[in-house]
């Protein structure tokens, strides 16, 4: 095992995120010394509370001590079986569940941040993140509509070179089906405008490069079409002939298993059926809208690219049930089981 723990950010204050952050570590006593939570320490606490069981009182809510930590530097002090927490930020006041807010999209962002740069800075060994809210970001002034971007952003800073340096790319991965993204938040319109040789190409080498990292030495890589039946030969569209093809051919002139363009409308099931390691989808809807189908609860979004490990759940900050005490923590155990193994097998 690591002598350096994986960082977990708190997420939006207002959603789920630090609720399913202590559920996970009161399901899995284990990892408990294995990470630290980032964020406002007084939510982490109302989160505590509120994913005790139904009917246990603090004293026998299956023993969660929570130990606030100075910084990251005190983690071999901590008290071992507590959960520690960092405060990353000024103390937040007593915030509305699920409301949209500058101060909690501030916050969220803050612990995205620290945790970033903590594992950066050699202070720890993974990111895993829960989920950001982005309208509250928005409203906090954040310029990145997401984790993706602010991740390659912060990369790109620590590494002195501009962000297209550091090409990213999001995974989003369920039992048995893996997705890679050419684009990601970007609109519709734009998203097709991005799908050029160089793109595809690039997002190949990405996928091939993480899956080789990861244990699979040759990696199969479909690679969907954007069209109708992946555009029956310019029938519907040339994308595939001018762009996706070319994409495909110079990957395999550089070694990679890559195949395609493939009618996106059916290489998802056969990826899933084991033809495929991984798709390559040319825009965000069309990659994970197949994973979320299998089910959010179990989906784990990767983001490739970067100078470390960083995953997080397959789902958003579920407003409507936030404060509830019913969100399940199954995606993020998964985001935090993947990291877990990436960082061993580096390790």
């Amino acid at each position: 095992m690591s002598s350096l723990p994986v960082v977990v950010s708190m997420g939006d204050p207002a959603g789920i995120g630090p609720e399913i952050v202590m559920r996970a570590l009161r399901e899995r006593r284990a990892l408990r010394d294995q990470l630290v939570v980032l964020g406002d320490v007084a939510t982490l606490h109302r989160a505590a509370r509120l994913s005790a069981p139904a009917g246990a009182s603090d004293a026998a809510s299956d023993a969660l001590v929570l130990a606030e930590l100075a910084s990251l530097a005190h983690w071999p002090q901590r008290p071992p079986g507590a959960v520690a927490l960092v405060q990353t930020g000024e103390a937040l006041p007593d915030l509305g569940w699920g409301v949209v807010s500058a101060a909690a999209g501030r916050a969220a962002a803050g612990a995205v941040r620290a945790g970033a740069r903590a594992v950066l800075q050699g202070q720890a060994r993974a990111l895993v993140t829960a989920p950001l809210h982005k309208e509250a970001l928005a409203a906090a002034g954040e310029p990145f509509p997401g984790h993706t971007e602010l991740l390659q952003a912060l990369a790109a800073e620590h590494l002195g070179v501009p962000t297209t340096a550091v090409p990213v790319r999001m995974m989003l991965s369920a039992p048995r089906l893996a997705t890679v993204l050419v684009s990601i938040h970007v609109a519709l319109r734009d998203a097709l405008d991005a799908v050029r040789a160089d793109a595809v190409l690039q997002t190949i080498r990405i996928a091939h490069a993480h899956f080789v990292r990861t244990g699979k030495a040759a990696p199969r890589i479909a690679v969907a079409g954007l069209n109708p039946h992946a555009g029956e030969g310019g029938l519907f569209g040339r994308e595939e002939i001018e762009h996706i093809a070319p994409a495909v051919a110079a990957a395999r002139a550089q070694g990679i298993d890559a195949s395609g363009p493939h009618p996106p409308d059916t290489v998802f099931m056969r990826a899933r059926q084991g033809v495929y390691d991984v798709v390559v989808a040319m825009y965000h809807d069309q990659g994970l809208i197949p994973v979320k189908l299998l089910g959010v609860e179990h989906g784990v979004n990767t983001t490739l690219g970067l100078p470390f490990v960083r995953t997080s759940p397959d789902h958003g900050t579920a407003f409507d049930i936030a404060g509830r005490g019913v969100a399940s923590a199954a995606s993020l155990l998964g985001a935090i089981d993947a990291a877990l193994a990436a960082t061993a097998l580096s390790a």
